[in-house]
């Protein structure tokens, strides 16, 4: 058993402050490193379990609130149409290279922490799933897992120019890709496409695609299906402790006070 603590900080960007959220194992010892991108929402109760989950894995997990120029610290945005829409306004009014600074930004952070090993890796969903594609961009992310990433195949995120499918060759690490069949968001051709472009680059990764509706993988809704779910957090595991490691953990968390173990 992992036990896990959480905590906040806030990381330098050239377009001003941004909270981080981080989860990460209680225990003393070094961890790899992942940067964990939400939707469009950022950090709700469903983000905020998963990257519990990871961090219980043995993983030191930091989750970038991505709309910090535009939103107060620490916002969340509700799962209704209000929330979508002010998510997606924000989605295309920020720049692409503030997406990619506030990404470098996390790396560096995770990078640097004493209680990290070093080896990083990227995970996002929805629009999380497309910013964990562009940060494998960077050489030191080996390992990078994307959920129905948006807007790759159209190219359409953010401002001043969504370059991703044409930078995939900056990708040097390995990619797992999960998509929905009846995803409205991502149809056939788009999902084509990018595997497509994959393809001719003799890229690293595979290639998952399922029968699962948009945001199949968030556990409150109606399209949350608990056996994908499960399936595909398996290969997300598998990735990560094959590219990543499992940190060298140097004791065992005691039981808090008044706690009886069984």
């Amino acid at each position: 058993m992992i036990i896990i603590n959480d905590e906040f900080v806030t990381l330098d960007t050239p377009t001003g402050p941004m909270r981080t959220h981080i989860v990460r194992p209680a225990a003393p010892g070094r961890y790899p490193g992942i940067i964990f991108y939400s939707e469009i929402f950022q950090i709700t109760a469903p983000i905020r379990r998963t990257a519990a989950m990871l961090a219980g894995h043995g993983y030191i997990v930091a989750m970038p609130e991505i709309y910090h120029e535009f939103e107060p610290a620490g916002t969340i945005l509700a799962y209704d149409q209000a929330g979508s829409d002010r998510g997606n306004e924000l989605k295309f009014s920020k720049e692409v290279a503030a997406y990619d600074a506030d990404g470098r930004a996390v790396l560096d952070h995770l990078a640097s922490r004493s209680d990290c090993t070093g080896k990083l890796g990227a995970l996002g969903i929805c629009i999380g799933g497309h910013l964990a594609f562009r940060a494998a961009m960077n050489a030191d992310v080996i390992a990078t897992a994307a959920f129905y990433a948006t807007d790759i195949y159209k190219g359409s995120l953010g401002k001043g120019g969504d370059d991703s499918l044409a930078r995939a060759a900056d990708i040097a690490g390995e990619l797992l890709m999960i998509w929905g069949r009846q995803d409205p968001h991502i149809p056939t051709e788009g999902r084509m496409k990018v595997l497509t472009r994959l393809n001719e680059l003799n890229a690293r990764f595979s290639w998952h695609e399922v029968n699962g509706a948009h945001a199949f993988m968030r556990d409150e809704g109606l399209r949350y299906d608990p056996e994908l779910a499960h399936s595909l957090h398996s290969l997300v595991f598998d990735l990560f402790h094959r590219k990543l490691g499992e940190g060298d953990q140097t004791s065992k968390p005691s039981a808090a006070a008044g706690e009886t173990r069984h």
